[in-house]
Order: C-alpha cells, then sequence, then structure tokens
C-alpha cells in the first residue's frame, strides 16, 4: 500500500512538474515572441526617428547655410562663387554620414556638386522633385542607385537622399540634394534597441519569474482538486459497490429462497396421492414457473454484482457474462489483453465491467444482432473497451431522444466515465453494427 501510495505521489509530481514546465516553457516562448518584436518595432522607430532627423538636419543646412551662400555667378560657372560655395560644403556640410550634396535647376542641370565631376551635367527629374519646388516640402526616400545621376555613388551602398528647396536672391528657385548613408538610419534603430531592450525584456522576465512560483502553487492545487475528485470517484463506486453486493446478498437470503421453498412446496404438494390431475397439472406448471423465476433472479444477482470480478479477474467475470447472453441470441468473444487483470485498479474494474454489461444489454436489446466482440486492453496510461456488433448500427438523434423518454442507460454510463475523467464514443461501423469505446485512465 506504501509503495503503491508513493508511485501515486511521484506520478502527481510529475504532472505538477510538467505542467509547471509546460507553462515556463510558454512563457519563454512568449518573452522571445514579444522580444523579437519589439526589436522590429523598435529599429522602425529608430529609423523614422533617423529619417526624420535628416529631414530637420538638411532644412538648417538648406536654408541656414546653403541659401546665403548662393550668387548669381553661381548658375553662370563662375569659378568664384563655385569655390565659395565648395568651400561652405566641405568644412561645414559634409560629415560622416552626409556624403555628397547636389544643387539642381528646374531643368534638371546640376549647378554644384562635391563631386566635381557632375557640375554643369544635366538630367530629368522625376515627378515628386519636380513638386518639391513648388510645395516647398521637404521630403527624403531611399536612393535609386541605379539612375544615370547616380553613376558615382553606386559604390557607397544604400543611401538616404533628402531634397529641400532653396532660394536665390536673384534668380528662381533651386533643388538642394543631400545623400546621406542608410547606417545612420540603422545605427539610430539599434539605438533605440538598446536603449528600451533591457527595460521591455527585464519587465516581462521579471513577470516570468513572478509567475512561476504561483504556477506552480496553482498546479499544486489543481493536482490537490483533482486527487480529492479521484477519491470521491472511488468512494462513490465503492458505496455503489457495496450497495449492490448488499442488494444482491439481501435478494439472494430473501426472495431466492423463499421462492425456492415454495417450489419445493409446490412440487411436493404435486405428489400427493389422491389430487385431480388437473391439480397436479397446474401444481408442476406453478412450480416449473417459480422455478425459472429463481433461475432468471440468480442471473440478475450476478449481474448485478457478479462474485468473480476481483476474485477471479475482469476476464473470468466477462465470459461467464458472454454465456449467459447465449441464451438470449448473442454470442459474445471476449479477449482480455492485460497482463493481469487483478491488478488493476477496482474502480477501474469495475467501470469496465459495467460499461461492458450496459453495452451488451443494448445490443440484446435494440441491436438485432447475433454476435458481438468485447475487447479489453490496457497501455502505460489508460484502459480501453471496444464492443462492437454486427446488428443495425445505431441512431444517435434516437439515443438522445431515448434519455429524453427517461432511458438514461447509457447516458448514465456516459456520466460515470466522464467523472472517472475517461471518454465515452458510440458510432456505426461500416457495413452495419455498433461499436462503443470506453477510454479511462489508470492514474
Amino acid at each position: 500500500m506504501r509503495k503503491a501510495k508513493s508511485l501515486s505521489e511521484q506520478s502527481a509530481s510529475s504532472v505538477v512538474i510538467r505542467a509547471v514546465t509546460q507553462f515556463s516553457l510558454a512563457g519563454i516562448l512568449a518573452v522571445v515572441v514579444v522580444g523579437f518584436g519589439l526589436v522590429i518595432a523598435s529599429r522602425r522607430v529608430g529609423e523614422r526617428e533617423a529619417i526624420t532627423n535628416a529631414r530637420n538636419q538638411t532644412s538648417v543646412l538648406a536654408h541656414e547655410f546653403i541659401e546665403p551662400a548662393l550668387t548669381p555667378g553661381l548658375a553662370t560657372g563662375d569659378t568664384q562663387s563655385l569655390r565659395a560655395v565648395d568651400n561652405l560644403v566641405t568644412q561645414v556640410v559634409l560629415s560622416e554620414d552626409l556624403v555628397r550634396v547636389k544643387l539642381w535647376t528646374t531643368e534638371g542641370k546640376i549647378l554644384y556638386s562635391d563631386e566635381q565631376r557632375l557640375i554643369g551635367k544635366t538630367f530629368e527629374l522625376g515627378d515628386d522633385e519636380l513638386a518639391i519646388f513648388e510645395s516647398g516640402q521637404i521630403k527624403a526616400s531611399v536612393s535609386d542607385l541605379s539612375k544615370p545621376e547616380n553613376e558615382l555613388e553606386r559604390g557607397r551602398n544604400k543611401l538616404l537622399e533628402v531634397y529641400a528647396r532653396v532660394s536665390q536672391k536673384i534668380g528662381p528657385p533651386l533643388l538642394f540634394e543631400a545623400y546621406y548613408r542608410y547606417e545612420m538610419v540603422t545605427r539610430n534603430g539599434s539605438r533605440v534597441w538598446r536603449d528600451f531592450a533591457p527595460i521591455s525584456l527585464g519587465a516581462l522576465a521579471a513577470v516570468e519569474i513572478v509567475q512561476i512560483p504561483l504556477a506552480w502553487s496553482l498546479a499544486r492545487r489543481l493536482r490537490q482538486r483533482q486527487r480529492e475528485h479521484e477519491g470521491l470517484l472511488r468512494n462513490a463506486l465503492d458505496a455503489s459497490d457495496v450497495e449492490r453486493r448488499r442488494i444482491a446478498s439481501d435478494l439472494h437470503d430473501g426472495v431466492v429462497q423463499d421462492l425456492a421453498g415454495v417450489a419445493l412446496v409446490l412440487g411436493g404438494t404435486a405428489l400427493q396421492p389422491g389430487l385431480p390431475p388437473n391439480a397436479v397439472a397446474v401444481l408442476n406448471e406453478s412450480a416449473a414457473e417459480v422455478r425459472e423465476s429463481i433461475g432468471a433472479l440468480r442471473s440478475l444477482l450476478v449481474e448485478i454484482y457478479p462474485p468473480n470480478l476481483f476474485e477471479e479477474g475482469l476476464e473470468s467475470a466477462l465470459n461467464d457474462f458472454a454465456k449467459r447472453c447465449v441464451s438470449r441470441g448473442v454470442t459474445v468473444n471476449v479477449t482480455v489483453d492485460v497482463a493481469n487483470d487483478k491488478q488493476l485498479p477496482r474502480p477501474i474494474t469495475a467501470l469496465i465491467y459495467r460499461s461492458a454489461q450496459e453495452a451488451m444489454r443494448n445490443v440484446i436489446s435494440h441491436s438485432q444482432a447475433t454476435t458481438a466482440s468485447v475487447a479489453v486492453r490496457t497501455d502505460e496510461h489508460s484502459a480501453f473497451l471496444e464492443v462492437i456488433d454486427n446488428g443495425v448500427g445505431v441512431d444517435l438523434a434516437v439515443v438522445d431522444e431515448a434519455v429524453k423518454t427517461g432511458h438514461f442507460g447509457l447516458h448514465a454510463l456516459k456520466l460515470l466515465v466522464t467523472d472517472a475523467s475517461g471518454r465515452l464514443d458510440l458510432d456505426t461501423v461500416p457495413g452495419g453494427g455498433t461499436r462503443l469505446r470506453v477510454e479511462v485512465p489508470l492514474q
């Protein structure tokens, strides 16, 4: 008993550990998923922030530095004007991140660039660039290095280009274009991630750490409630077993013995001399009917409480029950694939037997079957019962309607199986017939 209890406690502990482990792994997975989403979100925030900064920086450079340096001689290619703008660009404007500057006319001519080879060349401006001359907005986009005007920037990998309109004191407005290394954008995204990651992931990890003890406590409580539920189920089955045994004993020692006495009296009376032949015939017929009733009662007593269920094992009790089914027109083949069915827990043994009984009662009463099979097997975790007949099959709607009209056999059996944390399935097998399958956990 102590060994069985120890094994049960070990099993309960393993269930708790498994539940907490699954909860912890789910929490860790959630942290990883949220962390991955945080990486993406923070990088995008950082990228948007870097692009905004580039737009603001370009606006300051364009209006505070470039515009004051523009002179009419720039449009005519005056060397002194170009040199003044170039000195300003190389000393103030260009930086580690800002690597190229261009000044465009509305016709697409480059009046100035820090790359001298571009000065004086003309390229077609796109609609977005031309719209800036009208709107004055500052726009930013990833450079298309395949365009002809970007031929000399192709060796710089990915670039961010920002456009701003600049005004001349004399002459039409120009387009100021600044090229930034895109690493600036990704670098800013990484910085935002590094700033937020410790706080966010730390908070998630703290929540997970706090939840694990709570999960452990809840799992232990749940397991305790489950053990209490199993105990109540065992007590209910034991009480049912005791009551069935008491009823069987009372019937056997009372009504059956009384009827046996009546049969003896009737038989003895029929042997008295001097009785009319018709009276003798009535007495013998009555005695035979009483003896037949006694036989039916004894069969009923065996069904209520089979004396060999726990003493001789489940297979023996099922075989005895199968023999009684033959007299009612159904041949039953019993297969019990259990190493030692006497070692099955008593509640499981009783539930499997009662399930087989109820299934066979339905086979005899409703299926019009001539043969049936009763198979019992176990694996490491569960016990299984399968009853298959060759009858007309089952209509689940009829079963449900039977419950409404007061026939609770299968419904009550399903409740018993469910209370034992098991499962009962009923369906029609291909080719006709009905299959009832019960699965009950051994623990």
